[in-house]
């Protein structure tokens, strides 16, 4: 049985429909990441997953279902919760307590002795590395700091099932790959089912499966090379220059269906099979239309070329509703 489980998920505010009818499940040691531009609906998600909010009644008419480590999370909320550690978006602690103290607030509100928590907290500590900050105002820690205290204020309970809401944004690279080890560290050690919500393309490729949300509604799933598979000979990148020139010029092919900026390149989404022939025209449409080619090759596609043709792929449906 899956750790997380959840069916019919539907939640509206107003005439806003934030999460429409969405499924999915995520197994013990296994990192499930939720993509989405912003107002998809990524964290209304978790705000059910974790019983902050109730979800509404399916139109259908089918009950909606949220299973945490085998809990029905909408009739035993507090058992339920037992086994789940959550991660908002906003750093959530007590600033005018210590990383110790925090840790003892939220692991006796959990229900934990003095004798679970102190060891508990001793041992997750030197897991996020806070080890040597136990006595420090948790106002005065860094970003990333106040993170890794939050990640540890989640586990200290050792909870099966772990959700996280975008727990690098603004926080500088190295610390996101710090926190990213400790994620992946943790499931390996652990085996605790993460739930993870990230607008970084680059921390979805560490997952073991990818849902792409729009719109309250969840497009596709699958595994990071499975997704990208589907576009394979479809991308070329073009470096040259000036940049929205070329950009322009390429959509004008026939064949290339897209061209999106990436820093200082250009990607270009080709039709199957097209790939070698858009690449001959655009050596000599480029150059008589005033631009300059330095490079065009045929690369891999990532997962923000996928993510850009699925958002396309729903523009017309979503529009004409």
């Amino acid at each position: 049985m899956p750790e997380i489980s959840a069916a019919h998920l539907c939640k509206s505010f107003g005439t806003h429909r934030a999460v429409d009818d969405l499924c999915l499940e995520v197994a013990a040691g296994e990192i499930y990441g939720l993509v989405g531009p912003d107002g998809a609906g990524k964290t209304t998600t978790m705000r059910l997953l974790c019983g902050a909010l109730r979800p509404d009644p399916h139109d259908g008419g089918e009950a909606p279902v949220v299973q945490i480590a085998g809990v029905n999370l909408l009739r035993q909320t507090d058992l339920a919760r037992q086994h789940l550690g959550y991660l908002p978006q906003r750093f959530s602690m007590y600033e005018d307590l210590s990383v110790m103290e925090n840790l003892r607030f939220f692991a006796e509100v959990r229900g934990l002795s003095d004798q679970d928590w102190r060891p508990r907290s001793l041992e997750i500590l030197a897991f996020v590395g806070l080890a040597d900050f136990a006595r420090r105002r948790a106002g005065q820690l860094s970003g990333g700091m106040k993170q890794k205290l939050g990640l540890a204020v989640a586990l200290v309970h050792r909870p099966q099932v772990l959700l996280l809401d975008e727990p690098t944004t603004g926080v500088d690279p190295l610390t996101r790959q710090d926190f990213w080890q400790l994620i992946i560290r943790l499931v390996a050690e652990e085996g605790v089912a993460v739930l993870v919500s990230t607008p970084y393309m680059d921390e979805a490729a560490r997952c073991r499966r990818v849902g792409f949300m729009r719109q309250g509604r969840l497009l596709v799933e699958g595994q990071p090379d499975d997704l990208r598979r589907q576009l394979d000979e479809r991308i070329l990148e073009v470096h040259g220059e000036p940049l929205a020139l070329l950009r322009r010029l390429a959509r004008a092919d026939p064949d290339v269906e897209d061209a999106q900026m990436f820093g200082e390149r250009l990607h270009l989404r080709v039709r199957l099979g097209k790939a070698q022939q858009v690449q001959a025209r655009l050596q000599e449409a480029i150059p008589a239309g005033g631009g300059q080619v330095s490079r065009m090759r045929p690369i891999p596609a990532g997962l923000e070329d996928v993510f850009i043709s699925l958002l396309e792929e729903t523009e017309p449906t979503e529009g004409s509703a």
